[in-house]
């Protein structure tokens, strides 16, 4: 199939939503499909040869974050060249309603539709409001997805229709085949766990650990706190000049380095406070066999198993967080059983999966029998 992907944020930033689109259009192309990504990018940023960047992108406040869109004439110019140039058989657009080159691909797309909606939100009165004017542009799309049951019930609430529910995926293998590196790596006595986030963005949570420091260490005496991420890190420091040996800050890591290091924890803990619609962290920590520490937010029941395949913890609550670490690292007969449950429920995460899946709703989009060996495919 000739497949044309737009992605709404600026590749310029990395993001959940940008890296599953570049993931995905690399394992179409590797099955032999014919794709371009079309989203905003600067002139000067290296971008796979896959991806077509339309420009300058501007700084918004959307979704409850700041986002990188790029709108306007000139863009939308760009939009209908890339769109005529393509021939594609079926577009897929992420984020179809965002303000940016999604909304002005929906507009000028004259193929099949397929839109994957990543967002979970409340019904918001701007979305109610603005709902008669997108109407006709919705009508165009001829297939949706949706990246959780939250974003699913978005759309049911939001937009009216259904949309069949197909997760990020991960490269589940890339993580367990990591390895470990000695000096993260726990022990017995010195067991790790580990954070991973931008340490300024209070809603992913890295204060609620740090409150929960003094009674993690009085639980666990010997516990290392590793934190991976970039952003401020002051309140951490003081943390850590308080208990010395305890809290080490990694600062930004890599992917590979971000691999060996959820390779190499005992526990992962995700002490996030809202905003979260994925949680595709936990199903990489749970692809390199960590055991799982989350906040009971809705978006990561739902990856866990609703606690099956990892401990939770009421959000915001420092005391029961450091409880449930407590737990996850001591408790080492509860934490094998919940690890093994995990090993089987990630592999609906797995790429392999998600993208064959996708696959098939664009083989509905444009008319053609779904592949019969997908009613196989496990997730």
């Amino acid at each position: 199939m000739r497949i044309g992907i737009v992605c709404p944020y600026s590749m310029d930033a990395p993001g959940g939503v940008q890296i599953h689109v570049k993931d995905l259009a690399a394992r179409l192309i590797a099955l032999g499909h014919t794709v371009s990504v079309l989203a905003p990018a600067e002139e000067e940023t290296d971008l796979p040869d896959f991806v077509v960047g339309t420009g300058r992108s501007v700084a918004v406040r959307y979704n409850g974050s700041v986002a990188r869109l790029a709108f306007g004439p000139v863009t939308a110019r760009r939009v209908a060249a890339w769109l005529e140039q393509g021939e594609f058989d079926v577009v897929h657009i992420h984020e179809p309603l965002s303000p940016s080159v999604s909304l002005l691909a929906l507009r000028s797309a004259e193929t099949a539709v397929v839109a994957t909606f990543h967002t979970a939100t409340d019904r918001s009165r701007a979305m109610h409001i603005a709902y008669p004017m997108l109407r006709p542009f919705l009508e165009r799309i001829s297939a949706r997805i949706a990246v959780s049951e939250e974003a699913r019930r978005t759309v049911v609430e939001h937009i009216g229709g259904d949309a069949v529910v197909i997760p990020n995926g991960v490269e589940v293998g890339q993580f367990l085949a990591a390895s470990p590196r000695p000096e993260w790596q726990g022990t017995p006595e010195r067991p790790t766990v580990v954070f991973l986030g931008r340490t300024d963005e209070p809603r992913k949570g890295l204060g609620v650990l740090l409150a929960a420091l003094p009674a993690l260490r009085d639980l666990v005496p010997g516990v290392r706190v590793l934190v991976a991420g970039r952003g401020d890190l002051d309140d951490a420091r003081e943390i850590d000049a308080r208990y010395p040996g305890t809290l080490k800050l990694l600062g930004e890591i890599s992917d590979e380095e971000k691999a060996e290091l959820l390779r190499s924890a005992d526990a992962y803990i995700a002490p996030q406070t809202g905003g979260e619609k994925l949680g595709i962290v936990l199903v990489e920590a749970m692809g390199a066999d960590a055991v799982v520490v989350a906040s009971d937010l809705p978006a990561f029941r739902r990856v866990l198993d609703e606690g099956r395949a990892g401990y939770m913890f009421p959000v915001g609550d420092a005391t029961a967080l450091a409880e449930t670490v407590a737990r996850a690292l001591t408790d080492r007969e509860e934490s094998e059983r919940r690890r093994e449950h995990a090993r089987t429920w990630r592999e609906q995460y797995d790429w392999n999966v998600v993208t064959q899946q996708i696959l098939d709703v664009y083989r509905l989009a444009v008319g053609e029998d779904p592949d019969p060996l997908l009613d196989e495919v496990p997730g």
